[in-house]
């Protein structure tokens, strides 16, 4: 474990404050949003800006990746010990788009600090959540005497993240020989809650398909011909309806092949967490929990594989009555899949399960998007205990543990490189991601800096410890 006194890093990092927030508002100025073709220089000009600071931070070497689309920055300081460890730092430059008429109260890109809060679009979805990581390498070198960090460290800043990453897997397999990794961390998450630090331990995949049923050439008349042929729109209710068993289990024969359990010491940590079931069903606007049987809610969330209907249409939408067997109907489905479970895999058995389902007479195409797959570190691993000592030693008090029910790119960077994901982030969920006025607490953004100064020494004994 580091012999790092925690009151220098701490006195440190009150030194440079100032120069840290006013660094991080010229970045929060920058518009990078990747969305919009508009700002497509924006990016750049932010991947630019970030390799520039990362060579002022310390890096030796910083660079900018081009790529189909918007460009990400690649930066790697080694470490003084060539046997030392290597550790891959994961984050996104751009940010979700915004404008004052969405509601904001100030300018989106004009970062305004209020009772203690930073106020900016990108201050917690990322710029603020991958920015911490430059004065906490710098805490760590100060209060340790290093002239380099205690692992190879590196870090790779996306720029497509805000727009589904579409180029970002072929990214790391073009480029894995020098994102080659002993551990990925993942700045690029939360916290539970400002009492509660939380270390997130993995996230979910996605498999989306979209089912199109045919049954007569063209719509044709129900008084002529209902009854006797075979209704597509029938089809489309009969499999949504056979999607899932009486205890809202997913009844896709083999879907449920490989999944990893929950341990019972998982499940003891998840109802650990202070959750307000009340309060989590007012902000879905929803009105009662379900989901599958023998399983918390937020086990449901967050560790259990899931299948729903994002759409289901068919025949004639407009008002009033049109008396027709309509010539075709469609649904739309997702997959969200848990570790263990292989995209390929779940292709097959739905394929199999909808051809099972579709009664003769009826035509039907099912086509598959892109898959994510997804990710876990289990409790015990060197990595993620490494992760849970240096929050810790921040925040003063015990690291809980979370996982995340949706996607993202973090899965790529698992299976490409072969390395653990750890998730590290101190946002939580008032700093509103993707909306007007979203900030970030300003002393948790600090203790983001104060672990990313404790995180590498931390890392560096852990994973040599590992077997």
């Amino acid at each position: 474990m580091s012999q790092t006194p925690d009151s220098a890093v701490r006195q440190y990092i009150e030194q440079h404050r100032a120069a840290f927030l006013d660094d991080l508002a010229v970045w929060l100025r920058i518009p990078s949003v990747s969305a919009q073709p508009d700002h497509a220089p924006d990016v750049r000009r932010s991947a630019d800006w970030l390799a520039a600071k990362l060579k002022e931070t310390g890096f030796p070497t910083a660079e900018v990746w081009p790529t189909p689309g918007a460009p990400a920055v690649f930066a790697e300081w080694p470490c003084d010990d060539p046997d030392a460890p290597t550790v891959l730092v994961y984050g996104h430059h751009d940010v979700q788009p915004a404008a004052r008429e969405d509601g904001w109260d100030t300018e989106p890109f004009e970062p305004v600090m209020r009772d203690g809060r930073l106020y900016a679009r990108g201050a917690a979805d990322d710029k603020g959540q991958v920015f911490f990581h430059t004065l906490g390498v710098r805490a760590h070198l100060a209060a340790t005497g290093r002239s380099a960090p205690a692992v190879h460290l590196k870090l790779l800043i996306e720029g497509e993240e805000e727009s589904g990453s579409p180029h970002f897997r072929a990214l790391v397999e073009e480029r894995a020989g020098r994102l080659t990794a002993d551990a990925v961390i993942v700045s690029d998450t939360g916290m539970w809650a400002e009492d509660t630090p939380t270390v997130c331990t993995g996230m979910r995949g996605l498999a989306e398909c979209e089912i199109h049923l045919y049954g007569p050439d063209q719509d044709i008349h129900s008084g002529s011909f209902g009854g006797a042929v075979p209704n597509p729109a029938t089809a489309a209710a009969r499999l949504v309806a056979a999607l899932h068993d009486e205890h809202a289990r997913v009844a896709v024969p083999g879907f449920y092949d490989g999944v990893v359990e929950l341990t019972d010491r998982e499940r003891e940590l998840f109802a650990e967490l202070p959750f307000d079931e009340q309060r989590w069903l007012d902000t879905a606007k929803s009105y009662a929990a379900h989901g599958e049987a023998g399983y918390s809610t937020l086990e449901r969330v967050w560790a259990r594989p899931t299948a729903e209907v994002n759409g289901i249409g068919g025949g004639y939408q407009g008002p009033g009555s049109k008396t027709i067997i309509p010539s075709s109907a469609m649904v739309k489905l997702t997959f969200r899949m848990v570790a263990g479970q292989d995209p390929a895999h779940i292709e097959k058995v739905v394929r199999a399960w909808a051809a099972d389902q579709v009664p003769a007479g009826i035509r039907h195409e099912i086509t598959f998007g892109g898959a994510t797959r997804p990710c876990l570190t289990p409790l015990d691993h060197p990595a993620l205990q490494s992760v849970v000592r240096a929050m810790s030693r921040a925040f003063e008090q015990p690291v809980r543990f979370t996982r995340e029910g949706g996607s993202g790119p973090a899965a790529d960077l698992q299976e490409v490189l072969g390395a653990p994901v750890l998730f590290l982030g101190i946002s939580v969920p008032s700093d509103g991601w993707h909306a007007p006025n979203e900030k970030v607490e300003l002393d948790l953004l600090f203790k983001g800096v104060e672990t990313s100064a404790y995180l590498w020494s931390e890392l560096a004994a852990g994973l040599r410890d590992a077997p």
